[in-house]
């Protein structure tokens, strides 16, 4: 097959032959050299064409294909479905300011994360508000928490307060680049009785949101041409910040007990050991002492994103990896989205004494007063009082019964369809289908057309060849769930899927 690539050029500039092969193919389709719908050749003919073993052409074609630039189809091949490539700028002659690598590297991520937005809503377009009442539409969709118990009286009187007080003691806190001191002393009591992790408030940042708190991160540790290990199918802003801190993302493979521990030569690892992302998979306590002898190991260090496992519905958490780590490789991101009003972004993160001030010097870098201080000074104040608490084992018992019965419901009506994950924590459930990638396009379709709506799980980067739905339940009434599980069960069985 007639193929070219620049990977000669490359390989002089990268290490490792699959960081080579990877930015090669990469830069290629963002250039329009390689243009949409092009066929690649088979991962065989690539490596015949440049001397390398298969196993790593498919690991790069994989890769791309979880970012969205590529696309397996069975019996045909591989194809381009980015469109790269620059426009013509007629009738301007002025240059236009050149950029960093930096934000080179950032803008091609952040255009890629907006056309998987713009597809969703195209998507939605299509199938959903032409043919259907909005309000008639059962969404399974995730990231949805239910607000109907939240005590917005007591949270009112919080932040009143809070404003009061910082009228009368203006720039307190104006250069403290870690947040304000009550809120990491709050949290540091909370970790210390709900998850154990016992860290004093001077080791914990507030962050606004954990993707702050990754980015940063990155910034901090990812030199150009790293390895960076990254759960597939896994959170995929870690990837965006990864690729933008000039890393090498590489996958490593989830299973129905979490991300598979192996030998990487690399220094940095993302995971979700409490409830893998978005599978809800558990990391056992075996897998997790590997992971921490590999960090020992490799001098590396593991990234512990815990984004839901406040919502624990039935049995004992296992221990966090930052409760087991003895030699500070663990960094700890907590959240509090899922908890409390999912606009108020904070975020929080755990970090081990190397590497605090330098992520205190990147967080000041961008901010040098603190943003949102009223919020963090109020959410201070609401757990100093106990209605933090309160209202966690509130919504505990509420979501608890939800995800019962939406579980008991899927396992009982649409096992045939879908290899369900075991779960105990969390706010959605996750299931695998048993068919091929056609047949799962053309089910949803019909569902949605019928006024039922999930998340796709494809867009967390799942392998090509599988394809999964992500249903959240925390938003839903009992009867909502019931009637959008009966729908999807007809649809089912009117297309002799069951």
């Amino acid at each position: 097959m007639d193929f070219h690539i620049p990977y000669p050029t490359y390989k002089d500039q990268y290490a490792s032959k699959y960081a080579a092969l990877y930015h090669a193919l990469h830069d290629a389709i963002l250039q329009g050299k390689l243009s949409l719908n092009t066929k690649l050749p088979s991962s065989r003919e690539l490596a015949v064409i440049y001397g390398i073993s298969r196993g790593t052409v498919n690991q790069v074609y994989d890769m791309l294909i979880a970012e969205g630039y590529l696309q397996a189809e069975v019996g045909r091949g591989t194809f381009v479905v980015y469109r790269g490539g620059k426009e013509e700028r007629r009738g301007r002659s002025e240059k236009p300011p050149k950029l960093s690598d930096w934000a080179m590297r950032i803008r091609k991520k952040d255009a890629f994360a907006a056309a998987i937005v713009e597809e969703r809503q195209r998507e939605l377009d299509r199938t959903g508000s032409s043919c259907i009442d909005p309000r008639k539409v059962i969404s399974f969709q995730i990231g949805h928490p239910y607000m109907n118990e939240f005590p917005r009286e007591m949270w009112n009187r919080c932040v009143y307060e809070q404003v009061r007080r910082m009228t009368e003691s203006p720039q307190e806190e104006a250069f403290v680049a870690e947040g304000h001191y009550a809120l990491r002393e709050a949290i540091a009591q909370h970790l210390r009785r709900t998850r154990g992790i016992d860290a004093p408030p001077e080791r914990i940042v507030i962050v606004n949101g954990s993707m702050q708190a990754i980015a940063l991160l990155t910034q901090t540790l990812v030199n150009e041409g790293d390895p960076v290990i990254v759960e597939r199918p896994g959170y995929q802003g870690a990837i965006r910040a990864v690729m933008a801190a000039g890393g090498m993302p590489v996958p490593a493979t989830v299973d129905g007990q979490g991300l598979v521990p192996q030998p990487w030569n690399a220094r940095l690892l993302f995971v979700t050991p409490s409830r893998q992302f978005p599978t809800g998979a558990v990391l056992g306590l075996e897998r997790r002492r590997q992971l921490l002898s590999w960090a020992a190991a490799q001098g590396a260090v593991i990234v512990e994103d815990d984004y839901d496992s406040e919502f624990r519905h039935r049995g004992r958490p296992i221990e966090p990896l930052k409760v087991l780590d003895q030699e500070g490789r663990v960094v700890y991101i907590g959240t509090f989205s899922k908890t409390m009003l999912q606009d108020l972004r904070i975020g929080y993160v755990v970090l081990p004494e190397a590497l605090h001030d330098a992520f205190v010097a990147a967080k000041r870098l961008f901010e040098p007063h603190p943003s949102g201080l009223l919020e963090q000074r109020s959410l201070a104040a609401f757990m100093a009082s106990g209605g933090y608490e309160r209202h966690l084992r509130r919504m505990r018992r509420v979501y608890a019964s939800k995800f019962l019965l939406l579980q008991a419901l899927l396992q009982e009506q649409l096992s045939t369809l879908f290899e369900w994950v075991e779960s105990d924590a969390g706010l959605h459930l996750f299931g695998w289908w048993r068919g091929d990638s056609r047949s799962y396009a053309g089910y949803a379709a019909a569902c949605r057309d019928a006024g039922v709506v999930w998340s796709d799980a494809g867009f967390y980067g799942l392998p090509a060849e599988r394809s999964g739905a992500c249903f959240g339940f925390s938003h839903l009434a009992e009867a909502e769930m019931r009637r959008g599980v009966a729908l999807m069960r007809q649809v089912g069985e009117e297309n002799r899927l069951i």
